[in-house]
């Protein structure tokens, strides 16, 4: 367990569906707003070091965390490294950063974070064609790329277009839901719908109640997320079609996250790390974390927060009764279901209180831009809990595309 790790929310971009009005900008343009406002917090100074992660390639550079450093003006001498790991990127990240903090070693400050530009998705050439090409960028003299073209057949030439699916099953994480839902038996599109209402109408309720105004920043002339529906209701969402299990499926656009633009960040530190920030910030403690890996083909894709949460509350003595705030991303409405479930099952840790979960709206509604999910509910999850009286706790729960998952356990100090 972690001794002196503060977690203090920093800013986010607000989020859009991809295609939308973020559509010209790609991870780096989206980050660099969340740094601008995070450095203004510093009052002149600069992080110790930086971790900032994005889930889709990209050619054109490989450590995003560097190059939106560089690009923001913090100087070449702020060490800065990404990370990936799916949805739990940037929460990844912020678990990592509290692992290097040293105070001896001038290492207190460490701003986390991640984006994701779902509309900036850049398609490349197949390997095949790859190989070609390069055979033909070394070939010398008018002969040797005459014979490298010569070789040339049709089925050398394709692209390569990112998709959201599993590279080992093949299969979209929607339709790995499905098989999860059917596997569990009990998960309702009636009770799907439901948690995508309660998603919305809490995110609008917290937009309308000034929860947000501190924690994102205008970007692209957008000034508050474009994707809570304060006019969706059950009647709604019950008449969209399954989209993953067109003959039976209960997954749809409505209870399941959009594709999303945006960034976000979020402060890791230590006492005196978090000292050089505004006392006005609220801050609480990281007391501890757990990751989990399953088996996708028996377990279920989004399923290791599942057995990663009861072994974070085992091995601090908890019940879930014992956590006032549940902070658990929406991947989709039949996975939180599905959590939820399961974590019931497990009776020793008593009741599951169902109406502490994301209180302030989930992804369903605010959104999933991969890499900055992570950032996104830390922070929301920080302010919440910081609000809360002296000892309170706080759990997020996030699951990730390949079976794996994190969780974290904070507390009000």
């Amino acid at each position: 367990m972690l001794s002196d790790v503060w977690v203090l929310p920093a800013r986010r971009t607000v989020f859009a569906k991809s295609d939308g009005p973020l559509r010209s900008m790609d991870a780096i343009a989206l980050s660099l707003p969340v740094v601008a406002a995070m450095m203004a917090q510093i009052d002149g100074g600069v992080p110790d070091f930086a971790v900032w992660g994005t889930v889709l390639p990209n050619l054109t550079w490989s450590n995003i965390a560097r190059e939106v450093l560089l690009d923001a003006g913090l100087g070449a001498h702020v060490p800065a490294f990404s990370t990936v790991l799916a949805c739990s990127t940037s929460m990844m990240g912020a678990i990592e950063a509290a692992g290097m903090l040293d105070d001896r070693a001038g290492r207190s400050l460490a701003m986390v974070g991640g984006s994701e530009s779902l509309s900036r998705v850049q398609i490349g050439l197949s390997m095949k064609t790859s190989d070609w090409m390069r055979s033909l960028l070394r070939s010398r003299g008018f002969g040797g790329k005459a014979r490298a073209v010569a070789a040339l057949r049709p089925s050398t030439v394709g692209l390569f277009v990112p998709s959201v699916a599993n590279r080992t099953t093949g299969k979209s994480m929607g339709e790995h839901m499905e098989e999860t839902v059917a596997r569990i038996g009990t998960i309702t599109r009636d009770e799907q719908d439901r948690v995508a209402l309660e998603s919305h109408r809490n995110a609008v309720a917290a937009w309308e109640r000034g929860f947000f105004d501190d924690l994102t920043v205008p970007v692209a002339g957008v000034a508050r997320d474009t994707i809570p529906r304060s006019d969706t209701s059950l009647e709604k969402l019950a008449k969209l079609p399954p989209a993953f299990d067109r003959a039976g499926g209960t997954i749809t656009a409505g209870n399941s996250s959009p594709l999303t633009d945006g960034a976000a960040g979020v402060w890791i530190a230590s006492a005196a790390g978090a000292a050089r920030l505004p006392s006005s910030l609220p801050r609480v403690r990281l007391l501890d974390w757990e990751i989990a890996a399953v088996d996708i083909r028996e377990e279920g894709l989004l399923m290791a927060p599942v057995y990663a949460i009861p072994r974070l509350l085992q091995r601090n003595g908890l019940r879930y009764e014992d956590v006032a705030l549940w902070e658990i991303h929406e991947a989709f409405a039949a996975q939180v279901v599905a959590h939820v479930q399961v974590l019931e099952r497990k009776k020793e840790f008593g009741a599951f209180p169902r109406e502490r979960i994301n209180p302030n709206g989930g992804t369903i509604a605010l959104g999933h831009p991969f890499g900055a999910t992570g950032a996104r509910i830390m922070s929301q999850a920080a302010k919440e809990l910081a609000a809360m009286p002296v000892g309170s706790r706080a759990i997020v729960s996030i699951c990730a595309d390949g079976g794996e998952g994190s969780v974290a356990l904070f507390q009000a100090c």
